[in-house]
């Protein structure tokens, strides 16, 4: 795998070609595939015209009905103490499922609840604050008046979705939105605080590069004469002036390499697939979906110089012609070397000279997010952004400072036991996808055996990274990145010269295992295949995700299903390739291949029969996600039925009408509302 290229100008690197592993998650999880029957299954089954006590109401009346719900009951309690119309037998247990299909009157309604008040089993409502809050979000959140077996999105949150028309400038509006919203305000107050204090140099830093952001008035009196000046270092603009056609390498070398702008690839370091302890120079094109098979790269790809190329790239680190490289997408750069064999110089330049300016939008005076704001409209129908300046400020100090920011939303808002609990509930979750394995009749007990290994040893950080409480090592961090008070633009070209260096610092360290590649205010998640491990930042575990006081049928369908999800993404169509050392190799018997291959093709046509605003799902490209998404279910739901076998029945939440099981899926269901 590590031969020597044909001469590439000067250049003669060590390149492989590999398919490449998406750590993604946007949006930061299934078993493969088969689904027997488990000896503790339960059937969860909705029916439409369920009763609707509540109707549509506000919070506040929600409130009022649990109240005097809750009195009927106590009133109840009285009447069976005094021996009024209740027998002295138990009572008999309450039904799994509810019937929603008829409309009953208002006292038989009350009665199944009430069996399950006064049941042995100690079952009954959970009239906690906590409890009577949630529960009147999801009904809120509810459109009771949909078939949940035909539409249960609607169900489960076409009241969410009424409440939450697509705002302006947006393509698509979620909860994970909403959520970073919410956070994006409490950064903002902690910024913004008249009494900041930053226990670190670097949270100072932080603060001063977010105030340069939003210092509306500086960017305006600039204008566009900090880009200007960059473009004629770089060697000109031919839309602006005069420009150097014969110094396109010098162009790409300072445009990609300097200033992060990567119009043809990117250039990262990052853990050696084949070799998940040392760390390789890889060249990537970010979000490409082209599939291939591992194979030696022996000719000419781009027209670029190599060696030139990453040595600059990776100054001021020394490369020499046997460096090894990691190559993803080789067909892409070849079509792309093709592209630029026969275009005009002058577009080339144009192009690279655009993808700078379009990177530096945000650091610019308003014209330029003006004419952003018009081709945005022009290729994607969305209309002017109404995006306030705080906001863009606060997304640009997390992807900039993000550790640092971390600090302080840790410090304001994590409980610490979180981290506790949601060990645990990996660990669950964990037991029940390796149960999940021994019932898959297709998958040989050796290939069983190395895949709950590789489940065992999947390594999972939660909340954040230590380092950011220690303001010492916090300052290390970003020792050697310099933040002005008065120019955002400047801040913007420091910082790509800084991360262009700490990358380089990288190749010749061993990877770190605990090194995150999400901040933590970030709400999402992400598995690393390299690495065999989960992430789940302090951002997404969160209501209504998870929460300490809420029924664990709504934490399992919340963020345990997240959990799944990407631990399931360890054995999807491409994180089963790696080992559980991340390793890139084959550990899979053929027979457990063809069997998953099966399955798999199944699984892509089902998805290419659904239709989104009438266009076709493309199965092949989501399949990743799909597996993830019902593996991550799957196993989410049977780690809730596990706890439920060893704790006993939950109390419900009032009000509701649903079982717990229902609940599950209604939580999971409403943690992912939609509007497009």
């Amino acid at each position: 795998w590590n031969q020597n290229l044909p001469d590439l100008g000067s250049v003669c690197l060590q390149m492989s070609s590999y398919k490449r592993a998406t750590l993604e998650e946007e949006e930061g999880s299934d078993t493969p595939a088969e689904a027997a029957s488990s000896p503790d299954r339960v059937e969860v089954g909705f029916r439409k015209g369920g009763v609707d006590i509540l109707g549509r109401r506000t919070q506040l009346e929600v409130l009022l009905s649990v109240m005097l719900l809750a009195a009927l009951l106590a009133l109840l309690a009285c009447l069976v103490a005094l021996g009024l119309g209740f027998s002295s037998g138990n009572p008999a247990s309450a039904p799994l499922f509810l019937d929603l299909s008829h409309r009953p009157h208002f006292l038989s309604y009350l009665q199944p609840v009430n069996t399950f008040f006064f049941s042995d089993s100690g079952r009954g409502l959970c009239l906690s604050e906590a409890c009577v809050t949630v529960a009147s979000q999801i009904v809120e959140a509810m459109d009771r008046s949909a078939d949940p077996c035909q539409d249960f999105h609607q169900f489960a949150c076409g009241g969410w979705m009424r409440k939450n028309p697509l705002p302006d400038g947006r393509s698509r509006w979620s909860t994970f939105n909403s959520i970073w919203e919410q956070n994006q305000a409490l950064l903002k107050h902690l910024l913004e605080n008249g009494t900041f204090n930053g226990s670190s140099e670097a949270e100072r830093k932080t603060q001063s590069y977010y105030l340069s952001c939003l210092n509306t008035q500086r960017i305006e009196d600039l204008g566009a004469q900090p880009l200007v000046d960059l473009i004629t270092k770089i060697g000109g603009w031919n839309m602006t002036g005069p420009w150097d056609k014969d110094n396109l390498m010098e162009v790409l070398k300072m445009v990609s390499g300097l200033y992060r702008a990567q119009p043809f690839f990117s250039v990262v370091v990052g853990a050696d697939p084949k070799n998940s302890n040392s760390n390789i120079i890889q060249v990537i094109h970010r979000g490409l979906l082209l599939e291939q098979d591992e194979l030696q790269v022996r000719e000419p790809i781009l027209a670029v110089d190599w060696l030139d190329f990453l040595t600059f790239s990776l100054s001021p680190l020394e490369l020499n012609d046997t460096e090894p490289v990691v190559l993803y997408a080789r067909e892409y750069l070849q079509q792309v070397s093709e592209l630029i064999n026969k275009t005009d110089k002058s577009l080339l330049n144009n192009y690279m000279m655009w993808t700078l300016v379009q990177k530096s939008v945000a650091t610019l005076d308003q014209r330029f997010e003006n004419a952003q704001d018009k081709l945005l409209e022009s290729l994607y129908g969305t209309k002017k952004s109404c995006t306030p300046r705080w906001q863009t400020c606060i997304g640009n100090t997390d992807d900039t400072l993000g550790f640092a920011l971390g600090a302080l939303f840790v410090k304001a808002t994590f409980d610490k036991h979180s981290k506790e609990i949601a060990e645990e509930m990996i660990n669950e979750i964990r037991s029940a996808f390796k149960q999940a394995l021994d019932r898959l009749s297709w998958m040989d007990s050796e290939t069983r055996q190395a895949a709950k290994d590789k489940a065992d040893a999947i390594y999972d950080m939660i909340g954040f990274p230590e380092f950011i409480l220690d303001p010492k090592e916090l300052d290390d961090v970003y020792d050697g990145y310099d933040v002005s008070d008065d120019s955002f633009f400047q801040n913007m070209l420091n910082f790509y010269n800084f991360s262009t260096r700490v990358m380089a610092d990288q190749l010749r360290k061993a990877p770190n295992k605990d090194q995150w590649s999400m901040t933590p205010p970030t709400v999402n998640a992400y598995y690393m295949p390299t690495k065999n491990g989960i992430v789940f930042p302090a951002g997404i575990l969160q209501a209504p995700f998870y929460a300490h006081d809420h029924p664990k049928s709504l934490n399992f369908g919340g963020i345990g299903v997240v959990m799944g999800h990407e631990l399931t993404h360890a054995f999807d169509d491409q994180g089963r390739e790696y080992d559980k050392e991340g390793n890139l190799r084959p550990w899979w018997q053929n027979s457990s291949v063809e069997g998953f291959r099966q399955r798999t093709e199944c699984m892509v046509e089902q998805y290419s029969r659904y239709t989104v605003n009438g266009e076709h799902v493309n199965g092949k490209q989501t399949l990743g996600e799909n597996i993830a998404d019902n593996g991550g279910l799957k196993a989410a739901y049977h780690a809730y039925r596990s706890w439920i076998q060893r704790h006993g029945d939950e109390k419900r939440l009032p009000a509701v009408n649903l079982t717990n099981d229902q609940l599950f899926f209604v939580g999971f269901a409403q943690e992912h509302g939609l509007t497009r």
